[in-house]
């Protein structure tokens, strides 16, 4: 494979040079340490370089300096991470925000001082901000619109990189691209797409469906598949392959009349492109749309959901995106941003969508003050994953879950394993599925996943590829663990890491294999960075009932455990608050199979409300069926168990029903036509006062 990668590299570089290429001009720039890639790993690593006392150049291909943190990621994933091993400049960037919008009147909603799982939000122009205040006054030299065409090595060693705006040289480099750029022009290995189960004994690896299958087919009249579904021959279940997970934008969106701009009208609209949506809303689906977060200012970040069937994610389109040049690149861009506007347009258009869903997305559209050099869209498309580096140690899912700690950590990461839509299946059988998700895997009872080491080797190429280049974040690692270190806020501190590092091996005349980790530690530290792992808090002992005791409720309670079942059920305490013991759920499998039923007799005739107690959460189902019998009448609902539950109530009210105590009530709930988890916890019915 190495092989392949590396004629794929330089065919790659081949490629950029044959592009016609704007005048170079003749000037050539020193500095100790040059940073290729303005990321937030990249400008968090050209920082901690210059705070270590070297010279620093921070080189960006594109225009845009901050990649997704100034680009519409305004939703610091850091939420879901142990907050008190995410510091040094992570930290420090998010206190300056804080302070921006103080000194302004403005109160946040949280303390970035208290390090719980508490929502760290922003606006993208206050992000930019802040990072252009923090270059500068660190003094790093930033040039942006520098794409690479030539990368110049004597043997292992990197010499300098001439771009189209000129020619730089350095004593260390670091690739802090998404894409792996600099690492694959400078011949070093690398890899892309997801590896197999055996590869390296990941059980998360290989083909995933853990979202059930809609029930659609996925071809049209003539047996060709439909737009939007990628394939009809996902795979070997255990295999891997070359793809990787969907590509989307972050919109920064806001309904406010006085900052709203009208969303941007798709160029050729053609319905037929959301015939596979359009079905699956006529099934009965609920699963489609856009995640919104809300933002300071009246806005929101709107995002692609990982639960749902069909949202931002233009599934398949991604791939070619690290290998491809610039005008690749730009055709991949112009191919996701008609493919947003295209699904808003359909959202807000489409009859079969309902006519509220139309109406809430209708309300939304650009904000006036931000992206005001792109016409107020994000400029910077979310490359979720792209190449990534085979260095001296890949970090995989035994690392994460199993083996965490390492002789030589440079960060502690501990986002969940989490991975978006690989590819979009059509079956024979006559139904569709997402596949390559991984739904975050936590830590059992708490919100953030596993701590563990970044080691300073999985940042390091092999000694033979290159000895003076450190590789943040397109770093090694499987497609699983890549699945836990894509965050920017894991990006950041790794590349704060690296930052010091290509300081210290500048200063010290050494190669990156050879730099003494005793210094690099100590540095580190002095840089405000976190390298022990977290000692976490002890969870509450469960007691004999660690749920809610149905004798403590009113009227009649059905537990999950009076419920004869049948099918596939699995039980979890994960959620709280429960009725019990806890509750089981479906493992999301849409199968149909699932079945719970509660039989009962009311002591006295009339109406009763039917409540349901389910832990509410995006990854749930929207569409869950339950059905009641009683004296010959059938009622039939459909729940949305995303919606949460009211404020101090374990229940939510479901409906109404007329139930006669002359005869047997008959409750069936199962997991037909559902698109996420199904959760069996409790049914209550109370008397419906006069």
């Amino acid at each position: 494979m190495n092989s392949t990668r590396r004629c794929c590299a330089a065919l790659f570089l081949l490629a950029v040079c044959l592009l016609p290429q704007r005048t170079v001009l003749a000037d050539t720039k020193s500095a100790d340490v040059v940073v290729y890639g303005a990321t937030p790993g990249g400008f968090c690593a050209a920082i901690a370089a210059a705070r270590e006392g070297v010279s620093v150049i921070l080189l960006e291909p594109t225009s845009h300096v901050g990649g997704v943190n100034t680009g519409g990621l305004s939703f610091s994933d850091s939420n879901q991470t142990v907050r008190s091993t995410v510091m040094g400049l992570f930290d420090e960037w998010h206190r300056r925000i804080a302070a921006d919008y103080r000194s302004r009147g403005v109160k946040l909603p949280y303390d970035v001082r208290v390090k719980d799982n508490s929502v760290w939000t922003y606006e993208p122009h206050v992000a930019m901000r802040v990072t252009s205040a923090m270059l500068k006054e660190a003094g790093v030299e930033v040039r942006t619109n520098c794409e690479f065409t030539r990368v110049k090595k004597q043997d292992a060693t990197i010499v300098e990189i001439e771009t189209t705006t000129g020619t730089f040289q350095g004593k260390t480099f670091v690739d802090a691209t998404y894409e792996g750029d600099l690492l694959a022009a400078a011949d070093v290995s690398w890899t892309i797409g997801r590896e197999g189960q055996a590869a390296f004994g990941e059980s998360l690896a290989g083909k995933r469906y853990p979202k059930g299958k809609m029930k659609i087919s996925g071809f049209d009249d003539q047996g060709k598949l439909l737009p939007l579904v990628t394939t009809a021959d996902p795979g070997d279940e255990h295999a891997g392959d070359d793809r990787v997970m969907v590509y989307s934008f972050r919109l920064c969106l806001t309904s406010d009349p006085a900052n709203r701009v009208p969303f941007p009208k798709p160029d050729n609209y053609d319905p037929a492109r959301f015939e596979a949506v359009r079905r699956y809303a006529k099934s009965g689906g609920k699963s489609f749309g856009i995640d919104l977060y809300p933002l300071p200012g009246n806005k929101f970040d709107g995002n692609n959901s990982i639960g749902g069937q069909f949202s931002l994610g233009l599934v398949g389109a991604c791939n070619g995106w690290s290998e491809g040049d610039a005008q690749e690149r730009a055709e991949i861009f112009e191919a996701h941003r008609q493919y947003t506007i295209e699904f808003y347009h359909f959202l807000t258009t489409d009859p079969s969508v309902p006519q509220a869903t139309r109406e809430k997305y209708a309300a939304l559209g650009l904000c006036r003050d931000e992206f005001t050099e792109t016409n107020h869209w994000p400029p910077q498309l979310y490359v979720r994953e792209g190449r990534r580096m085979q260095g001296m140690h890949v970090v995989s899912q035994d690392d994460i879950l199993k083996n965490p700690e390492k002789e030589d950590p440079i960060a502690v990461s501990s986002f969940p394993i989490d991975s978006h839509d690989c590819q979009r299946v059509a079956f024979e059988d006559g139904t569709v599925a997402d596949e390559g998700t991984i739904f975050p895997v936590r830590m059992p009872g708490r919100r953030h996943g596993f701590p563990y080491h970044i080691p300073y080797r999985s940042i390091v190429p092999k000694k033979g590829d290159c000895d003076n280049l450190l590789v943040p974040v397109a770093m090694s690692c499987t497609h699983v663990g890549i699945s836990s270190i894509r965050v920017e806020p894991t990006w950041m501190i790794i590349g704060q890491s690296a930052g010091i590092a290509a300081a210290l091996a500048a200063k010290e005349g050494v190669k990156v294999q050879d730099l003494p980790y005793p210094l690099l530690k100590k540095q580190l530290l002095e840089q405000g960075q976190v390298l022990e792992l977290p000692t976490l808090a002890s969870l509450p002992q469960p007691s004999a009932v660690v749920g809610i005791p149905k004798k403590s409720l009113p009227g009649i309670i059905l537990d999950d455990t009076d419920a004869k079942l049948s099918g596939d059920w699995s039980r979890s305490t994960n959620f709280k608050p429960h009725i019990e013991q806890g509750y089981l759920h479906d493992e999301a499998s849409g199968s149909g199979e699932s079945i719970a039923k509660f039989e009962v007799t009311v002591s006295k005739s009339g109406k009763y409300y039917v409540m349901m107690a389910y832990s509410a959460h995006p990854t749930r189902a929207k569409s869950v069926p339950v059905e009641i019998q009683n004296d010959g009448k059938k009622v039939k609902w459909l729940v949305d168990q995303t919606k949460p539950l009211p404020t101090s109530n374990p229940f939510r009210q479901i409906g109404e029903v007329e139930l006669s105590a002359d005869s047997r009530t008959v409750i069936t709930i199962r997991n037909e036509d559902t698109d996420g988890f199904v959760i069996l916890d409790a049914l209550q019915l109370l008397p419906v006062l006069p």
